[in-house]
């Protein structure tokens, strides 16, 4: 990863915090965002004593417009900032049937809109810089969109393919793109009581999921699911999906919609 700042979101609790701190053990000065300026001081303070590296804080609101563009124009001009950890981000909407539209505005703003921005505002002064990070954080559920609920997998969905672009974009550029696929991981975006509910072998500790996407960073990973045992899984799914564009668009229907 290329040596300079690195700017988080949701670096609060949680995913992000933990990227915080084995980024600052890497030697990365960081810059951190999310709501709470209060956990974020006390984070960046800590970080700054164990890390010896400099670290901003920047309170936002990523789900704000005015914040959003706040941290889009940092992204853009600041020279120091090498890479961008994308991965606030929420759930737990509930069944479509009894969603609050408001609430499902706030998903798609905040794993969608603010996701796809602040990579738009980066990536263009990294591929003029000739190299540089960006992370997003998808999940699991892209794949499985008929095993949890409707919004929330299809947010990630978009950010999987969302990354997967950027890397075909970006790559020849010497921008790496990397898109991280947690499963159940014990953070506060899971309620205490489902995590209890869940088979424990099922739900991965956070340290132990940043310390898997690391690695597969550094493995060149453009894909990295922490809990993959067999990463020829993932390439029969991929080369299975690549076999179906020879005939994604015809000029003609398939015979089957025309007998």
């Amino acid at each position: 990863m290329t040596k300079g700042t690195i700017l988080v979101t949701g670096a609060s609790n949680g995913i992000g915090a933990v990227y915080a701190d084995r980024l600052a053990k890497r030697g990365h000065d960081l810059i951190l965002v999310a709501r709470s300026g209060d956990k974020l001081q006390a984070l960046a303070e800590r970080l700054r004593k164990q890390a010896g590296v400099a670290v901003e804080v920047l309170a936002a609101d990523l789900g704000d417009s005015a914040d959003l563009a706040k941290v889009e124009a940092r992204l853009r001009d600041d020279s120091a900032i090498t890479g961008l950890v994308n991965n606030a981000g929420i759930a737990g909407e509930g069944t479509i049937v009894g969603a609050d539209p408001a609430y499902l505005s706030s998903m798609i703003n905040l794993n969608i809109v603010a996701v796809t921005r602040l990579a738009a505002a980066i990536a263009p002064r990294l591929a003029a810089r000739g190299e540089g990070t960006i992370i997003n954080m998808t999940s699991v559920t892209a794949l499985m969109p008929d095993g949890f609920t409707a919004v929330y997998p299809a947010t990630k969905a978009f950010v999987l393919a969302f990354s997967e672009a950027l890397q075909a974009e970006l790559g020849s550029k010497g921008v790496r793109v990397q898109a991280v696929l947690p499963g159940i991981t014990r953070t506060a975006i899971w309620e205490e009581e489902r995590i209890a509910q869940i088979p424990s072998e099922m739900v991965m500790d956070v340290h132990d999921m940043v310390d898997a996407a690391l690695a597969g960073f550094d493995l060149g990973e453009t894909i990295t699911i922490p809990s993959l045992p067999d990463p020829a899984d993932l390439e029969v799914f991929l080369t299975a999906r690549a076999s179906l564009r020879p005939n994604l668009s015809h000029r003609k229907p398939a015979a089957r919609y025309t007998a």
